[in-house]
């Protein structure tokens, strides 16, 4: 819906004009990084100094005009609430320009309504669809300032996004959780983490509760590797294994096939998952009883934790200094623990994924953890 708040001409020089949307899956964090936007901003101009929109669903909002004026204690006691009070949809970068089932326009439209809203700048919140669409916009004129938002940390240019260890404690949580129920039962448990292209979050969660096996987009496996590991298990007398397995995982074999048959066979795959497919191969290879537990979606809902609570803060804090400077085009980054700006046109569209030479995968390897190679 539309503002039914005018937007006044007169001030046009004296108050500032910010439009705020959050878009792709949402996360935790995104409302304590809409906070800490919103208190700088706040606190450097006045209350009567600054006026900030909501943008509502995301990039579909400020398509189809989709807005409403905030008022400062709105953005109050949500610092620790999930979600995002201002909606979130996907919109993918590659039909950015394709014009819709409606004759819309969508970047003539975007920009128009930021045009209408008289705004100084956007603020962006998202991974890296979003930040790919934040770049164009960029390129169309708008002034943009974005914020590092995904549970699965492969955003490039920054260190750490926000949203991110609150997944990881969420998945630690669950792989906690199964090893008292592994163990009592004697079975191989397979958890199947969140990470369609990168395995920060697998990898972390897996050595953080002590998985076995962590089997990672960036490192194929082969099967008969992991039975293996399953087997030496066993015989050594641990009746028990588990194994972090992110969704992206794929095995050697598909890995080796060109892009378009790889993708034709990951599609005809006969199981829910790739974990259930792991799972059915163990059992058959070794008898034990295998099960899968697929926390999904758990681990993108609920309280940020403490940790993503100040880095959202700081994130947002940031953001309003590179509005307050009009130093426009840039993301806020975590970069060795200080937070910088770094320009959007260098960082939209990398994927950060897993060096399989990091230090993080040579210490899993080093207190026996195995990738199934």
């Amino acid at each position: 819906m539309r503002s039914k708040n005018k937007i006044k001409d007169e001030g046009r020089d004296t108050v500032k004009r910010i439009g705020i949307l959050t878009s792709g899956g949402d996360c935790q964090g995104l409302n304590a990084s809409i906070r800490g936007v919103a208190k700088a901003l706040y606190a450097h101009y006045g209350s009567d100094g600054i006026e900030i929109y909501g943008i509502i669903d995301g990039y579909r909002g400020l398509i189809y005009g989709e807005y409403r004026q905030m008022k400062q204690e709105d953005f109050s006691g949500i610092l620790t609430r999930g979600g995002t009070i201002l909606g979130t949809s996907r919109q993918p970068f590659k039909l950015m320009r394709v014009v819709d089932e409606n004759s819309v326009d969508k970047v003539k439209a975007m920009k128009e309504h930021y045009k209408e809203l008289k705004l100084d700048c956007l603020v962006i919140l998202g991974g890296n669809g979003t930040q790919k669409t934040a770049n164009l916009l960029c390129e169309e004129g708008l002034n943009v300032v974005s914020l590092p938002k995904t549970i699965d940390n492969d955003l490039w240019g920054t260190d750490m996004t926000f949203g991110f260890q609150s997944a990881v404690d969420i998945a630690t949580n669950v792989i906690d959780c199964i090893h008292t129920t592994a163990t009592s039962h004697g079975r191989v448990f397979i958890v199947e983490v969140m990470g369609h292209k990168v395995g920060w979050l697998t990898l972390y969660a897996g050595i953080a509760g002590g998985a076995d096996i962590i089997l990672i987009p960036e490192i194929p496996y082969d099967i008969q590797s992991v039975i293996q590991t399953v087997k030496a298990r066993t015989g050594s007398g641990k009746n028990f294994s588990i194994l972090a397995v992110a969704e992206g995982a794929i095995s050697k074999e598909l890995a080796a096939l060109p892009k378009k048959k790889k993708k034709a066979a990951i599609a005809e795959l006969a199981y829910p998952s790739v974990s259930y497919k792991i799972a059915y191969e163990i059992e058959q290879a070794t008898g034990q009883e295998t099960r899968v537990t697929v926390p999904g979606h758990f681990q993108r809902g609920g309280s940020p934790c403490p940790y993503d609570r100040v880095l959202s803060t700081r994130f947002g804090a940031a953001a309003a200094q590179l509005i307050i400077q009009e130093k426009y085009g840039n993301m806020v980054s975590l970069i060795n623990n200080q937070v910088v700006p770094v320009p959007l046109n260098q960082i939209a569209g990398k994927l950060k994924a897993v060096p399989v030479d990091s230090d993080i995968i040579q210490t899993a390897r080093q207190i026996g953890i195995t990738f199934g190679e």
